[in-house]
């Protein structure tokens, strides 16, 4: 009987549908109106097929030059994440980003404002030591920057903070200075998805110009007011 009946319902909803002319299709199952978001094994699967296509990057003199590739650290799941430009000689040892001097200024610039590094999310805009600590080349940030664009929608935070001229660059271009950029709220679209985006110098130049740490404080106190305002929880 149930199967007659249900049977019968449908034929209804075809006959119905036929006389007023409706193109919709009917279920007798409910509609699921609310998307998954991306669970930890989707997007820990995304970054993994990320890293195995920088790892096949060939022709690059960055690579050839570095013992390795260094792709992330921290919470894949963060709403903050850091991008700084590339590895330096401990990072290109160790495989982690910002693990140098740089890495222990960014620890304390971080501690400053009550966030736990590995609360965060971090990675470079190259992922492979440039020879001699230089800067990456324009050529090489276009390159590289495709992969961090991609980068940055699996990640998908709340907050981007951008540290450095190469960071910058990669993302807006070459036509601005980020002596005048820094501290000032930007929207960056990537793949048609906006992100809320500060820049600010890299601990490495903080490094060799202690005079611009002042710069770089009244940066993180806006970085802090807006997490605040987010209701990001770091915790």
């Amino acid at each position: 009987m149930e199967i007659e009946y249900k049977n019968q319902n449908n034929n209804l909803q075809k006959d119905l549908a036929e006389k007023f002319e409706i193109d919709h299709v009917y279920e007798n199952q409910p509609i699921k109106r609310t998307l998954d978001q991306p669970n930890l094994s989707n997007k820990q699967s995304l970054l993994e097929n990320l890293k195995n296509k920088i790892l096949q990057v060939s022709d690059c003199e960055l690579k050839k030059n570095s013992k390795q590739i260094v792709f992330n650290d921290g919470d894949n799941q963060s709403s903050i994440m850091i991008v700084g430009e590339g590895p330096g000689q401990k990072e290109d040892e160790i495989g982690k980003p910002f693990v140098g001097d740089a890495g222990i200024l960014l620890n304390k610039m971080l501690e400053a404002i009550k966030i736990q590094r590995p609360k965060i999310y971090i990675t470079n805009v190259v992922n492979y030591r440039p020879p001699n600590n230089r800067k990456p080349e324009p050529s090489e940030i276009n390159r590289y920057s495709v992969f961090l664009r991609e980068h940055i929608n699996i990640i998908d935070p709340k907050i981007l903070i951008l540290m450095g001229s190469t960071a910058m660059e990669a993302l807006f271009g070459q036509n601005l200075k980020i002596s005048k950029e820094r501290g000032k709220w930007k929207d960056l679209i990537v793949n048609k998805k906006t992100y809320q985006t500060i820049l600010t110098f890299h601990p490495a130049y903080l490094l060799r110009q202690p005079d611009q740490k002042k710069y770089s404080w009244a940066d993180l106190k806006m970085i802090r007011k807006r997490i605040d305002e987010l209701g990001i929880n770091l915790v």
